[in-house]
């Protein structure tokens, strides 16, 4: 659900904050992008919350609900060169009552990289090959097709 405050298009104070990060930095990004990441659970799709012009995908999360630890496994395992990275509220949160397992253990465990609060400068500053940004700024150039 979309946050209702006047001011806010964001979800989620959490996406909020990094979306004013970016904007004080100079940071051109794109918040929800128009184009889709597909994926097959047998079929599903995905809209990442910011996409960096460098082509890094970076997804807020208070929350991280086992079906969103799903999601994102299955989204890496069939879009290998999307480079996708978590921004936690708390990365040392538990992943549930009975586990010993954070949010950070998880993103380590299956190859995600991850902050706490905020975007990491060398984020920002990071180049990918070609192939990885090209994966990912796919999803930009759909609003343009769109709008011509």
């Amino acid at each position: 659900m979309m946050k209702t405050s006047k001011k806010s298009i964001y979800r989620s104070g959490l996406e909020e904050k990094v979306a004013d990060e970016l904007t004080q930095l100079g940071v051109k990004f794109h918040y929800e992008p128009p184009g889709w990441v597909q994926y097959r659970k047998p079929h599903s799709k995905y809209k990442p919350d910011f996409v960096l012009p460098n082509g890094i995908i970076v997804e807020t999360k208070g929350q991280f609900l086992s079906s969103d630890r799903s999601k994102h496994k299955l989204i890496k395992e069939q879009n290998p060169d999307l480079v996708i990275r978590f921004v936690f509220s708390n990365s040392k949160t538990k992943i549930g009552s009975k586990s010993k397992t954070t949010y950070g253990m998880w993103c380590s465990r299956y190859g995600f990289e991850y902050a706490d609060k905020s975007i990491p400068t060398s984020w920002l500053n990071e180049e990918l090959s070609p192939q990885q940004k090209e994966a990912s700024l796919c999803l930009v150039r759909c609003e343009k097709k769109r709008k011509k």
